[in-house]
C-alpha cells in the first residue's frame, strides 16, 4: 500500500485537500498520512484543526511554525521554523508520495524540507496567476521542486509545461474545491441564519479581502476604501477573516470595527467551509480579492467584485467583475454586481476550474504512477521556438 503524505497549513488549503482525502481514503491502494501546520493549530484563527477532525481525518504529525507577528521578518523565520519541522516529520514517518497543495509559503517549507529525503511530491493548483501576491513566485517554485502537476485548467498546463516541466507529468484535473461544493449539502437560509447570528435578508454581500503581500505597505489604505465603499451596502454583509499573510492584522483589525459599529455587519473568524459555501449560496454578491472568487463562485452564477492586485492574471469567468481599490471603483463595482439584471445574465454559464471530479482524477494518478528514479530525475523539457 503506499503512503501519501498530504499537507495542509490553513482553512484555505484544507477544503481543497478534503475530497482528494476521501478519495484516497476509499482507494484500497493509498494509505492517507495528514500532517497539519501552520494556523490550524492557533487559537486565534479558529483552531481548525477541529474541524479536520470533525470530516473524520486523523492527523498524524503536528508541524508548528506560526509567525510571531505579520511582519515580513517573522514571516521569513517561520519559513525556516517550518522547513526543520517537517524535516522532523519525514525523518519519523516518509511518505512515499507528499501531495501539497497551492501556494501557501508554509507549504513552500513542507516542499523545501523533502530534497533531501527524495521524496516525489504531486502538486495541486500549479500553473496559476496571482501577481499582486507573492503567492505567485512561491507557487511557481513548488512547481519546479514536485514531479507530478494536477492543474485546474488546460492554459495552467500549459503554463507548466512552459517552465520545462515534462507533459507526461501533467494531468487536467480541475479544482478540487468544485468537487467539494458538487458533493456538500448546503445549508437552507432559516439554519444558516441560526449559526452565523443575524438576518439574511435581504441576501447578504459577502466580503472576503486579504492583503495583496507585494504592496503590504498600502495594505491599511487597502482596506479603508473598502470600508468606504461598504458604508452605502443597504443589506446584511458577512465578512471572513483575512489570511496569515503580512499585513493582516490591519486588515483583521479594521474590519472588526467596522462590523462591532455597525448593525447588520457580521465579522466571522473561522466560518468553515458549509457554512462559508452556503453563504456564498444565498448571497447576492460577494467582494473582496479571494481565489474562492475567482473558482468557486463561478458554479453557483454569484456576482464578484474583484479588488486590486492579488489576483491578477488568473484566469475568470464572466461573473466576475474587476475594480481597483478606491471606493469610487469599489462602489461602482457593487452597483453592477448587485444589479438583478447582472445575475440574470450569468444564468448557464460555465466554470472554466472544471467539473467538480477532480479528485478521482488525481487520486488514479497517485496510485497508479510507477515510483522510482525516473520520477525523481526531472529533464528539462524544451518548448519549440
Amino acid at each position: 500500500m503506499r503512503t501519501i503524505g498530504a499537507v495542509t497549513v490553513a482553512r484555505s488549503d484544507y477544503s481543497i485537500l478534503r475530497p482528494i482525502l476521501r478519495a484516497i481514503a476509499s482507494e484500497p491502494r493509498l494509505r492517507p498520512q495528514l500532517i497539519a501546520g501552520g494556523t490550524h493549530w492557533s487559537g486565534a484563527f479558529g483552531e481548525t484543526v477541529h474541524d479536520i477532525e470533525a470530516d473524520g481525518f486523523e492527523v498524524t504529525a503536528r508541524v508548528d511554525a506560526m509567525p510571531a507577528s505579520d511582519m515580513p521578518r517573522d514571516i521569513a523565520r517561520s519559513i525556516g521554523e517550518a522547513t526543520s519541522g517537517f524535516a522532523d516529520v519525514y525523518a519519523r514517518c516518509r511518505p512515499d508520495v507528499l501531495l501539497l497543495i497551492g501556494d501557501r509559503f508554509e507549504t513552500l517549507a513542507a516542499a523545501s524540507a523533502s530534497l533531501p529525503f527524495t521524496i516525489p511530491i504531486a502538486h495541486v493548483h500549479g500553473g496559476e496567476l496571482s501577481q499582486g501576491a507573492f503567492d505567485e513566485q512561491i507557487r511557481h517554485a513548488i512547481t519546479k521542486l514536485s514531479h507530478l502537476h494536477f492543474v485546474s485548467a488546460e492554459s495552467h498546463a500549459q503554463r507548466v509545461i512552459q517552465m520545462g516541466e515534462e507533459p507526461w507529468r501533467v494531468t487536467v484535473s480541475g479544482a478540487p474545491a468544485l468537487d467539494n461544493l458538487r458533493l456538500t449539502a448546503l445549508m437552507p437560509r432559516d439554519e444558516l441564519e441560526r449559526r452565523v447570528g443575524i438576518a439574511l435578508v435581504p441576501a447578504p454581500l459577502l466580503v472576503t479581502f486579504h492583503p495583496a503581500t507585494l504592496e503590504y505597505r498600502r495594505t491599511a489604505e487597502q482596506v479603508d476604501e473598502l470600508i468606504a465603499a461598504l458604508e452605502f451596502v443597504e443589506r446584511p454583509v458577512v465578512i471572513t477573516a483575512p489570511n496569515v499573510d503580512t499585513s493582516n492584522a490591519v486588515v483583521r483589525d479594521r474590519l472588526q470595527r467596522f462590523a462591532a459599529a455597525r448593525p447588520g455587519v457580521l465579522f466571522m473568524e473561522n466560518l468553515g467551509t458549509v457554512v462559508y459555501w452556503s453563504l456564498m449560496a444565498v448571497a447576492a454578491a460577494m467582494a473582496g480579492n479571494s481565489s474562492s472568487g475567482i473558482i468557486e463562485a463561478g458554479s453557483l452564477g454569484l456576482p464578484v467584485v474583484n479588488i486590486g492586485s492579488r489576483q491578477a492574471g488568473r484566469e475568470r469567468g464572466p461573473n466576475v467583475i474587476d475594480v481597483e481599490n478606491g471606493r469610487a471603483d469599489i462602489t461602482t463595482g457593487l452597483t453592477r454586481a448587485l444589479d438583478p439584471a447582472f445575475r440574470l445574465g450569468l444564468q448557464g454559464m460555465t466554470n472554466l476550474y472544471g467539473d467538480g471530479c477532480a479528485a478521482p482524477r488525481i487520486v488514479e494518478r497517485l496510485a497508479g504512477v510507477t515510483l522510482g528514479q525516473e520520477l525523481l530525475v526531472k529533464r528539462f523539457h524544451q518548448v519549440p521556438a
